[in-house]
């Protein structure tokens, strides 16, 4: 399979996936804000591993994926023409979390460098009273 198909399959099962996640009535994932970041299927499109990120009680929603794995997996059916439907295994993602992470520490480190400008500034031009 190319690499240009495998990408658009994995951009379709995941995209799909999250459109099914709306119609799922089930507390584990409702209440625990379930989103799919990225799928990967592999060549023989047998099985996938979808990687969701969760604001909230993460084995609580993944408990609650497997549950409705069947509900999913008929949703990819119907929806993609794919020969096989693939296998769905989920995964925790913590990319958007670390992702935060790095940011507010940027964030952080900015506002010192510029706190320390500023301080110097002031210290080099004391105001004349």
């Amino acid at each position: 399979m190319s690499k240009y198909r495998k990408g658009r399959i994995n951009d379709a099962v995941a995209q799909e996936l999250a459109i099914a996640l709306r119609d799922v009535r089930d507390p584990g994932i409702a209440d625990n804000f379930v989103s799919v970041t990225r799928a990967e299927v592999a060549p023989d499109l047998k099985n996938a591993k979808v990687y969701v990120s969760v604001m909230g009680d993460e084995k609580e929603a993944l408990a609650a994926l497997k549950r409705a794995n069947g509900l999913l997996r008929r949703h990819l059916a119907v929806h993609l023409n794919l020969r096989i439907t693939p296998e769905l295994t989920y995964c925790a993602d913590h990319s958007i979390e670390h992702g935060a992470r790095i940011a507010s520490l940027l964030r952080t480190l900015s506002e010192e460098e510029t706190g320390g400008k500023n301080q110097e500034a002031s210290d080099e031009h004391p105001s004349e009273s």
